[in-house]
């Protein structure tokens, strides 16, 4: 019985379930806007669940710096994984149904590395409406997190096995406040294959990279969105340097917690990111790419609103 009202829909309960429809429809939608879907999407309020379990957060250092990322269910598994690279805080925002909740937390208990972990701060926001609300839920990893520094990662990636260390000795080495307008650029790779062996230093990840285990991320597809980070350059830097912003930039990338949260009008897939370096830049913020630190993208099939986008000229406008 139980298990039975778990897999009911709580967004029953927001609204009557007979009756005439007393909703006024929102005012800024007109019927013949093509993009009507997404303005009303980017219009709900969405059910959200904090702290979903047990959280502490035990200062380490001033310059701490917490992991910030979100998935759907169908990227639930690659949370596992990326725990066990990352030993530091850990914020993340989950868009679930009611039922696919205690799914998720049956797979916690199951997972020899999560069940045991108290710094990760579970966030769940339940499914409403068409698209997938990624800035709301980049919003609500970061606003419950309580670091100095964020490193906002998508989940689909994987940091080398150091980087959580390797990044709070650069906060120092680059003299990087809580107050600075500095992002540090984590440089972002990938690889085609399910199985392969994770470099375990700068030198043998450009090995792979020479000998097509590992790519750039997104050369083949989307060039521009990591282009100024200078991957040519970065191949043979031994130390941080500055580069310039350049359009339809998206880097991952260590920021102050007190940096601006992203911009929650964007829903589905596109533009959301870009349009978030875009206003970091406008805030005169600096850029500095790291010259060993790296993570690389695992792949897997492609979400529902990845599709969309390729398929829907609307979708693309």
């Amino acid at each position: 019985m139980h298990r039975v009202f778990l897999e009911m829909d709580g967004n029953l309960l927001r609204r009557p379930i007979f009756g005439c429809e007393t909703v006024e429809n929102i005012s800024f939608v007109y019927e013949n806007d093509v993009c009507q879907n997404f303005t009303k999407g980017s219009a709900l309020i969405y059910r959200t669940h904090l702290f979903l379990r047990e959280y502490q957060y035990n200062p380490f250092l001033d310059t701490d710096i917490g992991l910030v990322t979100q998935c759907s269910a169908d990227r639930i598994q690659l949370l596992d994984e990326l725990s066990r690279r990352w030993p530091g805080t850990i914020s993340i925002a989950v868009y679930l149904t009611d039922a696919e909740v205690q799914s998720f937390i049956d797979f916690i208990q199951s997972s020899d590395v999560l069940r045991n972990r108290k710094n990760i701060a579970y966030h769940i926001v339940y499914k409403d409406g068409e698209f997938y609300p990624i800035n709301y839920l980049r919003n609500i990893a970061i606003s419950q997190i309580s670091t100095p520094y964020i490193f906002q990662l998508d989940i689909d990636f994987l940091p080398q096995i150091d980087l959580y260390e390797k990044l709070m000795g650069y906060i120092v080495k680059l003299n990087i406040t809580q107050s600075d307008k500095k992002a540090v650029i984590v440089p972002a790779f990938e690889t085609q294959r399910y199985r392969f062996t994770f470099p375990a230093s700068k030198d043998e990840l450009i090995r792979y990279l020479n000998s097509g285990i590992l790519y750039t991320f997104r050369y083949h597809v989307w060039a521009k969105g990591h282009a100024s980070t200078n991957y040519s350059f970065w191949k043979t830097a031994n130390e941080p340097y500055e580069i310039s912003w350049e359009p339809d930039f998206e880097p991952y990338i260590v920021v102050p917690k007190s940096s601006p949260l992203y911009d929650e009008r964007f829903i589905g897939f596109g533009w959301n990111k870009v349009s978030y370096i875009t206003h970091l830049t406008a805030l005169g913020y600096k850029y500095i790419v790291l010259p060993d630190a790296f993570i690389i993208h695992r792949p897997h099939a492609p979400s529902l609103d990845i599709g969309k986008f390729r398929t829907d000229v609307k979708y693309r406008r």
